[in-house]
């Protein structure tokens, strides 16, 4: 990817790497009494431990969904987690405006924690940089924008029968969506949150300048267990003839249709070792 950037080490002290975005520990080697002196790993932050430990207690497994006040809880504590609590910085160059990578801008994601009933992913995205419109089959997701300016489109299935619908695409590749956001968002923002059929579960990510998101995925994407990703290219409501599903012309532009499509290829990313701030199992 051409992108310079790194974490940040406790006592803020910035480490710069190529084609990585990371947590570096110095390990420091001497000679001294035939010992070796190695640097101590700093703790743990307080809202990444506690985030850990809400998560492993509310997330109950595949085809469950939090209850409403632990909804509540977890969002309380990602909307005051802050980017150096896994070990970013604002003043990284990949995230200085500005910044721009040559040639395709691809996005790098590496993965903090994952277990069988929830997982905590960062993603970095360069100015210009897209993740595609995608679904989270029966998982909740927690999503928040840790640094950067993004735009973000998300929409939710409706319930229709397409067999009647005339135009030039199979009938049972679309299905129709409510649009539930299409705008801009700067960081920092309040915690989205994506349930298995509502609140926005098929979105797309555009930045537009270089991003950081933090990603709480309960239950994981799993291929084996039926949660894989789908891909959809969404097009407007009055693209094809639909005998008049909706009566009000302004309800035509809160929906689409979307086809679902191979992946694509900007859907393509770079996964990174974490290297972060680690998480203290008790498990």
């Amino acid at each position: 990817m051409g992108m310079e950037a790194g974490l940040v080490e406790q006592g803020r002290e910035k480490v710069g790497f190529a084609n990585k975005v990371g947590y570096v520990h110095k390990i420091i080697k001497k000679k001294k009494s035939s010992r070796r002196i190695k640097r101590t790993l700093p703790l743990v932050p307080k809202a990444l431990q506690e985030l850990f430990v809400s998560c492993r207690d509310i997330f109950k497994g595949p085809s469950t969904v939090p209850l409403p006040q632990d909804v509540k809880e977890l969002c309380h504590i990602i909307d005051n987690m802050k980017p150096e609590d896994v070990g970013l910085s604002r003043d990284l160059q990949f995230f200085k405006p500005g910044n721009t990578i040559k040639g395709n801008p691809r996005v790098t994601y590496t993965t903090i924690y994952t277990c069988d009933n929830f997982s905590f992913c960062l993603f970095f995205l360069p100015a210009t940089g897209v993740i595609p419109l995608h679904n989270h089959p029966g998982m909740t997701v927690f999503s928040k924008l840790l640094l950067g300016t993004m735009h973000i489109k998300s929409y939710d299935w409706v319930d229709h029968d397409t067999d009647n619908l005339d135009n030039s695409v199979p009938p049972s590749r679309l299905r129709l969506a409510k649009l539930k956001a299409d705008d801009i968002f700067t960081a920092p923002c309040n915690t989205s949150v994506l349930y298995p059929t509502t609140g926005g579960n098929i979105h797309a990510f555009t930045a537009v300048t270089p991003c950081a998101v933090l990603d709480v995925f309960g239950p994981p994407y799993s291929k084996e267990d039926g949660r894989d990703c789908s891909y959809y290219k969404d097009h407007p409501y009055t693209a094809f003839k639909n005998g008049d599903i909706l009566a009000a012309e302004e309800e035509k532009e809160q929906y689409g249709w979307l086809e679902e499509i191979e992946m694509p290829e900007n859907s393509k990313m770079d996964g990174i070792e974490y290297m972060g701030p680690q998480i203290i199992d008790t498990c």
